[in-house]
């Protein structure tokens, strides 16, 4: 709906017009949407009345550049959809929500060129910090295209957070907070070696992948714990969806490969395995025992409730809020690892002899 504002034209009302309205300064009206000066409760009603009875928008555009409104934090991510980045995804929104933030949030897709154009806009916006997250190449390139965005956003006074992913060189402004991939996956496979298993088949991530790489040399230590060397041939890499876990369980069926135990990257990998397990005929875990990694929810409901390691995704995305908005000009950088730890439920057992 269109009005006239003060100066006779037609269009949305402006902060001038509930200045008029409120019998106020528009610097004063600034003062109350934005938050960032002391005024008199009966001020703030006046000026909020006004609002309401002329059902103003602030333009969030000019709020950025007058440096006022709600202060935000963007929460980047390849893929919303998957299980354990929506639960760190709701970490950082309530946490933010808690403080007094707003949280936006970008889903690349997995392209980076989408990256670098939103963590731009944030830069542009001063946006208090950029926190991205899940796995990624750990390669040096990767890792000089992050040093140079952390760089970018200290100059604007804002902060990147990496979430989950492995840190960068010594004096680079950054804020890292992860989880010991290795450690859950050390412990997972040593778990499903205690039962007896010996050839256990590992359906990985892509190679290049950091959270994949950190998982797979928990499954060969836990191995070498025992003395024992993984056979090569049970080391399968995928990606770490639901269709890779099918696609590489049929695989291997179709080899002929030998192994009476499974451990899969993510839930959403061994959620893939048990269908082509049940496909083919063979019951979890009478004929195979099977484990996955995130402990996301519905690794309960499967049929067995599947064995897995738990990631604390949703403290994750609140302590990297938490530790972000607590920084002061000057901290030192932080690396915080977050534990993680084996949930046993029925997916495994003792192999048939």
């Amino acid at each position: 709906m269109t009005r006239k504002s003060s100066d006779g034209s037609e269009g949305r009302h402006t902060i001038r017009d509930v200045a008029a309205r409120a019998g106020v300064s528009a610097s004063t009206v600034s003062r109350v949407l934005g938050g960032a000066y002391p005024v008199s409760a009966a001020t703030r009603s006046r000026v909020m009345r006004a609002v309401r009875e002329l059902d103003y928008v602030a333009d969030a555009r000019a709020k950025a550049v007058a440096g006022v409104g709600t202060p935000t934090l963007a929460f980047v991510l390849d893929d919303i959809t998957g299980p354990s980045f929506a639960h760190m995804a709701h970490g950082v929104e309530r946490e933010a929500s808690r403080l007094g933030h707003l949280c936006l949030v970008c889903s690349t897709d997995g392209d980076p060129e989408h990256q670098l154009d939103f963590i731009e806009m944030m830069r542009a916006q001063r946006t208090k910090a950029v926190i991205l997250v899940g796995g990624t190449g750990d390669t040096p390139e990767n890792r000089d295209r992050m040093a140079r965005i952390a760089d970018l956003l200290a100059s604007a006074g804002s902060r990147l957070v990496l979430c989950g992913r492995p840190p960068l060189a010594p004096g680079t402004p950054v804020t890292v907070i992860e989880y010991d991939n290795e450690g859950g996956a050390h412990a997972l496979c040593s778990h499903v070696l205690a039962q007896g298993h010996r050839r256990i088949l590992f359906l990985g991530g892509e190679a290049d992948n950091a959270t994949a790489r950190g998982r797979e040399r928990g499954y060969r230590t836990a191995h070498q714990a025992r003395g024992l060397e993984p056979d090569p041939a049970l080391i399968m890499s995928g990606d770490f969806t639901r269709a890779s876990g099918h696609r590489l369980m049929r695989e291997a069926l179709a080899r002929g490969l030998e192994f009476t135990a499974v451990m899969a990257a993510t839930d959403m990998v061994a959620a893939g395995a048990l269908t082509a397990l049940h496909e083919a005929g063979l019951r979890v875990p009478d004929g195979v025992s099977l484990a996955g990694y995130d402990d996301i929810p519905f690794a309960r409901d499967l049929y067995p409730p599947l064995t897995t390691v738990h990631v604390p995704h949703e403290e994750l995305g609140r302590l990297a809020v938490r530790t972000v908005l607590g920084r002061s000009p000057g901290d030192p950088d932080e690396h915080l690892l977050l534990g993680t730890h084996v949930v046993v439920r029925a997916s495994v057992a003792a192999p048939r002899s």
